[in-house]
């Protein structure tokens, strides 16, 4: 019987946690490992309740499974806005609903600011020489605030020196691109992918890539890859031992063959950058970051690899996140013709023939709210970046201890039904007030995050996904190929929600 059991938790790990090559021997010695440790570490007082499931040494891992968002918003119905999870030997106690997120995030910001250790996010980020993954305090005050102004001076603003022409040439390269399939069905991820990541590669490298580039192309694959293997290793990260396990370490080892692609690309474009550096004319974050290592005025004691770390940040952020919302705009215009003619006719009376420009989108708010319905019902990060306590905090009747692992659930505040009646209906109409202007800050909606650890590129992204879905939309009918199922709307959660591949077909307009 006992032995029954350990083959079924075996075999659960491999289906859930995607770990390969993991036998009942090797599985029983996991165990014994961990077992020990297990019993005697002791689980702080008052903090919130567990749900049921959670077994020893593998905690929750195999109740959550692979769709964590999903797990968390239905054991809200039965334990509440707050409960605790174990991970392994780590409780990490989840905040769940507008009201208890707010709460931290926003209205206690700081004390809720710091970040855990996680080997593989740490490893992808890193290891905390940089801003992402980087414990609060003064080094990630000064380093958060040293890029959101190089960003700024790059265009990641509104009006005179903004990004916004490159954003719109950009755009018009990937219309070109896409009439060059001639209504035939395509995976359009790539193209987007391409587009979307010249702009942030613009503004840290300060050139643009060709859609054939091979080094752009493993650049792009290398990032995404990385932030699918962060969500599928979930079981690296819990027990960073594992790594040393063959067939148990296929991601970290994925992970950390793609972070030697990218640091390489980095490091090369560093040297060539201080090569041609014009002191007086920054062209770009790379710019930035050797001015700020021969001042030393901004960053105390920044390093050539924290900058490169930083560089990193930008360029990761830049990639995944409007690339993956607007591959889900799409989708969903594919899904909803009805909708898809309404912002084309809003385009049509407002912009006309010529290419949408930011001043426009106050104008169109159709059209802005389809991107905001897209961004609540697929939301890019359900669950946010873990976050920690920085001293010890009172939520409701618990008292969570100073570095205390916070998740909060974003998912569960954007599928809400007090909020959101009918959550999984797309409809855009959510985001219009009776006279039909967009609400642009509702309740119970924070794509982005927010406070302290808000995106950092949250302006930059609202710009690109307003400039690239108005000219796409304006340019052409997105069809499913016909005799195809419709596209599948659940995702894949790697660190962020991407669509499952999708086909469709380009109808010029």
């Amino acid at each position: 019987m006992a032995t029954a059991v350990f083959r079924w938790i075996a075999e659960s790990l491999q289906e859930n946690l995607q770990i390969s090559g993991l036998t009942l021997k090797s599985f029983l010695v996991f165990c014994t490992a961990f077992l020990l440790a297990n019993f005697l570490l002791k689980r702080p007082k008052n903090l919130p309740p567990y749900p049921a499931g959670h077994v020893p040494v593998l905690g929750h891992l195999l109740a959550l499974g692979r769709a964590l968002h999903l797990k968390l918003t239905a054991w809200r119905q039965q334990y509440g806005d707050v409960f605790t999870v174990r991970m392994g030997m780590e409780d990490m106690v989840v905040l769940n609903g507008y009201t208890a997120v707010k709460d931290a995030l926003v209205d206690r910001s700081e004390l809720f600011a710091s970040r855990p250790p996680n080997y593989l996010f740490d490893l992808a980020f890193g290891n905390r020489k940089e801003i992402v993954a980087e414990s609060w305090g003064t080094e990630f005050k000064q380093r958060k605030k040293f890029a959101a102004a190089a960003l700024k001076n790059l265009g990641m603003k509104i009006g005179t020196g903004s990004i916004e022409e490159n954003i719109r040439e950009e755009a018009s390269f990937l219309r070109n691109r896409i009439a060059e399939n001639e209504e035939q069905p395509f995976d359009i991820a790539h193209d987007v992918t391409v587009s979307v990541s010249n702009i942030i590669c613009f503004m840290v490298f300060g050139k643009r890539y060709d859609y054939e580039d091979e080094t752009f192309r493993e650049l792009t694959e290398a990032v995404l890859k990385v932030f699918a293997e962060i969500g599928a290793g979930q079981i690296i990260s819990v027990f960073p031992l594992l790594r040393f396990v063959p067939g148990v370490n296929k991601a970290s080892n994925s992970v950390s063959e793609q972070l030697a692609k990218i640091l390489k690309v980095l490091k090369e474009e560093m040297a060539r950058h201080r090569e041609t550096l014009d002191r007086e004319n920054p062209r770009d974050f790379l710019d930035f970051c050797l001015l700020e290592l021969e001042q030393q005025k901004k960053v105390e004691g920044l390093t050539e690899e924290s900058a490169i770390y930083m560089a990193q940040d930008v360029f990761f952020g830049g990639v995944d996140t409007a690339t993956n919302t607007l591959l889900w705009s799409l989708l969903y215009m594919t899904l909803n013709p009805d909708i898809q003619d309404k912002v084309q006719d809003e385009l049509d009376a407002v912009v006309g023939e010529s290419l949408p420009t930011l001043s426009h989108r106050s104008r169109l708010p159709y059209a802005n709210a389809c991107l905001l319905e897209v961004m609540r019902i697929r939301t890019l990060a359900p669950v946010a970046v873990p976050h920690a306590t920085t001293e010890m905090v009172k939520v409701g009747e618990y008292d969570l201890p100073k570095g205390t692992r916070v998740l909060p659930n974003l998912y569960s505040l954007h599928m809400d039904p007090a909020y959101w009646p009918d959550p999984d209906r797309f409809d855009p109409e959510r985001f219009l007030d009776a006279e039909g202007n967009v609400i642009n800050k509702p309740e119970s909606f924070m794509p982005f995050s927010g406070g302290r650890r808000v995106c950092l590129g949250e302006q930059l992204a609202r710009m690109e996904l307003f400039l690239f879905f108005s000219a796409l939309l304006q340019s052409f009918t997105f069809k499913t190929p016909e005799g195809a199922p419709p596209p599948n709307t659940d995702g894949i959660l790697g660190l962020t929600l991407s669509p499952h591949p999708f086909k469709l077909c380009a109808i010029p307009r």
